[in-house]
């Protein structure tokens, strides 16, 4: 009966960590991007004008994002008119979330790591 009952307890608790491991979101519902290693764990997002974008720490590293992109190997630090200003927003422990927004003006934005080379994120607001 024991053994039933951990097992059963363990199946709950790896669906759990399923569920916020691919895509759950923290705390307020909105559109969430995770940062891993070296990489976002998506390459871009689309979300709603007046939408805010938290960012998740998966990794123990430090990474740095601001507005810009990585383009051929070379950082381009770069703010398109209407994107929220992300001047050395950092991240140093896994777990960490950082809000940035609300993106109130339509458009195609560009996010990047400065320490990870071809770390990009493209965020079209709708």
């Amino acid at each position: 009966m024991i053994k039933k009952i951990i097992v059963t307890l363990l199946l709950c608790s790896a669906a759990v960590i399923m569920l916020v491991a691919c895509g759950g979101s923290s705390g307020g519902g909105g559109p969430t991007v995770h940062l891993g290693n070296t990489t976002f764990t998506q390459p871009s997002i689309t979300i709603s004008k007046g939408s805010s974008l938290t960012l998740v720490d998966d990794v123990a590293f430090t990474l740095i994002i601001s507005n810009g992109s990585w383009v051929n190997g070379t950082a381009k630090p770069a703010k398109e008119p209407g994107a929220p200003t992300v001047s050395n927003l950092q991240f140093t422990t896994a777990g960490q979330s950082q809000t940035i927004g609300p993106f109130s003006t339509a458009g195609t934005f560009h996010l990047y790591c400065s320490v990870h080379v071809n770390m990009n994120l493209t965020v079209i607001v709708q």
